[in-house]
């Protein structure tokens, strides 16, 4: 019974107690101003979740109103049946016949320091250029256009021409190789690709119209290539398939009514990586996820009329989707996006840009926190972060030691932090804080959101006892949920709704605490079974990052005979510290006081840098193979560093 038992939960090991509420400064302007406030929201939304969510789609632009807010049977949701509206229509037109007309949408800077700002009066002009390009080149709606850019406003430009003539936009980030952008192109069917002649990246240029020139060649169903001259970098140009952009452009009309598309309209395909390394593309609908996507984003970040946002993903990513171009725009805020690495040309590179742009609004990767608390608050504190009143992070749990050090060394202890749960599928923020009302825990992605019916389940789909792990679910449709996997509609029911029938399977481990907050412990596929326990690699990354001396840590298992898993702990160090035996046993035994002994590293290496995406994101499935001795296989297109790897390999021999 009890090895049934470990195998339906997740071993709970670590504790972390403290909790921060929120100023009295802060929730006194708060749209949502305190923890009854908050309950009482959540309590109407759990009664008539679709009159919740009627509410909020009825604050957005429809040209024609639906006939029913929601059509559901497992796995199949239709959100605001038979609505009409435009995401592109609501993202730019609707701002302009107010104040908003003459503010400022996006303001843009590259690594080399260029700056430009286009007003949403500016962008509403650029982008109906640019659909109109489209339509010449014979994109109709329904039709798929490949985005695969460098971080530029011409990128966010495409995604809103495409929303507005009612073609399905699939970015592509810019760091993927030829060959993954070929398979993307294929899968979807793309008719255009749009690119750049290269983008800035650590002082260099990525030659993205060679990657698209190479991929092109394997997708027979791309007939027309569209190329923003940006990086000025030699390029081949195709004169019976390419075509310059500004050349479109300037033949363009500036007039471009939008589409009415329908509620459940395809807005975008966006491929994410599933544990096999096998890419698999996620279909976002247009009601639903607009109307999602403004609700968080502006209740989650508390926003306001003078607010400056900076969201530091790529729109290759969906956290770029949500919260660096649709979400801002759609709530006329001002939207921050930079070209380039954070710690280029020097490592205040994101400090000096807070500074110099007011942002207030700070919404990062915990990879990033990390990797700032390494080189030392001696940065940060160069600058003036005063125009900060809030931080976000996104990505993956956030250990407390990072959570604290972002809350004193960038929020000068006075901005909430909001640590946000959701992923591509879920299209927008499902657990987070709501900072006026919700007293934070650091680590902790605290409760979910009003409308949204998440839980913590064993395998029989019970709820588990407060204080207890198991698997993170959703009970019941939301909004800006994914619609089906692009082309295979049975991988979709059988991966997200079989695993727990009835349920969304998140593929998420989580805990409850005794407040109910949710605590996220990381994929299934990074929960490690030791001697019958499940345990969390993210507890065990937690504790090590506890340490004095530790930068950052990532976690994996490998086959061992006598207690089935092994933990093996990549560890790089802060500056200064130098590796050895005696420090490997020091740090074991500091886990084994923090959390157990069953938790005990059996294996410790010293690592300069750990494999991580462009994006930032730890990639643990290569430190697995690398920990079992095996040989790298898979996906590593999206590896920032093959140089990284090959050292971890190299040491391994």
């Amino acid at each position: 019974m009890q090895n049934e038992q470990n195998e339906r939960s997740i071993s709970v090991l670590s504790k972390e107690e403290r909790s921060y509420a929120p100023s009295a400064a802060f929730a006194k302007t708060a749209s949502v101003p305190s923890k009854a406030a908050r309950a009482k929201l959540s309590a109407a939304a759990a009664r008539s979740p679709e009159k919740f969510w009627d509410a909020a789609a009825r604050e957005l632009h429809w040209f024609k109103p639906w006939r029913k807010t929601l059509q559901w049977k497992v796995p199949d949701a239709k959100w605001f049946v038979g609505g009409k509206t435009n995401l592109s229509y609501n993202c730019l037109d609707r701002h302009l016949d107010g104040p908003r007309r003459n503010k400022a949408a996006l303001i843009w800077e590259s690594e080399p320091g260029k700056v430009r700002t286009y007003t949403y009066l500016q962008l509403h002009r650029e982008v109906c250029l640019f659909a109109n390009a489209l339509k010449g080149l014979g994109v109709k709606p329904g039709d798929r256009v490949a985005i695969y850019m460098p971080l530029v406003p011409e990128a966010v430009v495409a995604m809103l021409a495409c929303a507005r003539i009612g073609a399905v936009h699939g970015v592509v980030f810019g760091g993927f190789s030829a060959e993954a952008l070929r398979d993307r192109l294929n899968d979807a069917g793309a008719s255009v690709v749009v690119t750049a002649d290269g983008g800035w990246r650590k002082g260099a240029i990525l030659r993205l119209k060679d990657a698209v020139d190479e991929a092109v060649k394997g997708a027979p169903t791309v007939k027309a290539v569209v190329v923003l001259k940006h990086a000025d970098n030699e390029i081949t140009i195709d004169e019976t398939r390419d075509h310059w952009w500004h050349r479109l452009t300037a033949k363009a009309s500036p007039v471009c009514p939008p589409e009415k598309l329908d509620s459940e309209h395809p807005l975008f395909i966006l491929y994410t990586s599933g544990s096999t390394g096998k890419p698999k593309g996620i279909l976002h609908t247009t009601g639903g996820y607009m109307t999602q996507t403004a609700w968080t984003m502006k209740h989650v970040f508390d926003l306001k009329e003078t607010d400056v946002f900076w969201c530091t993903a790529d729109v290759g990513w969906v956290t770029g989707h949500s919260y660096l171009a649709y979400g801002p725009l759609l709530n006329g805020a001002t939207a921050v996006m930079y070209e380039g690495a954070p710690l280029t040309p020097q490592p205040d590179r994101f400090w000096s840009m807070i500074s110099r742009h007011s942002v207030s609004i700070f919404y990062t990767a915990p990879t990033a926190i990390r990797t700032f608390m390494r080189l030392g608050e001696e940065h940060p504190a160069k600058h003036d972060l005063s125009s900060l009143r809030l931080l976000g992070t996104v990505g993956e749990p956030i250990n407390p030691e990072a959570w604290r050090w972002y809350k004193k060394h960038i929020g000068g202890d006075r901005c909430p932090i909001v640590d946000t749960w959701w992923q591509t599928e879920t299209g927008a923020i499902m657990i987070s804080p709501l900072p006026g009302a919700t007293a934070a825990k650091p680590g902790s992605a605290t409760l979910p959101l009003p409308g949204i019916d998440a839980d913590v389940v064993d395998m029989t789909g019970k709820s588990v006892p407060l204080g207890s792990g198991g698997y993170l679910v959703v009970r019941r449709p939301w909004p800006s949920m994914l619609r089906t996997i692009w082309g295979d509609a049975e991988r979709y029911r059988k991966q997200y709704w079989s695993q727990i029938p009835g349920m969304y399977f998140t593929g998420d481990g989580a805990r409850k605490d005794k407040d109910g907050y949710l605590w996220i412990l990381g994929r299934i596929d990074d929960v490690l079974n030791v001697s019958g326990h499940r345990l969390s690699t993210s507890e065990i990354e937690s504790a090590l990052v506890g340490h004095p001396f530790v930068a950052e840590s990532a976690v994996v298992g490998r086959p061992d005979e006598l207690h089935g898993q092994a933990v093996v702990a990549f560890v790089t160090l802060k500056g200064g510290k130098i590796p050895s035996p005696e420090l490997k046993e020091l740090l074991r035994e500091f886990v084994a006081k923090a959390i157990g002994s069953i938790a005990r590293p059996a294996e410790i290496r010293f690592t300069d840098s750990l494999p991580k995406t462009r994006s930032g994101k730890i990639m643990r499935r290569l430190l697995r193979e690398i920990a079992a001795g095996g040989a790298v296989r898979g996906d590593v297109t999206t590896l920032e560093d093959f140089g990284i790897l090959a050292k971890l390999q190299q040491d391994e021999e």
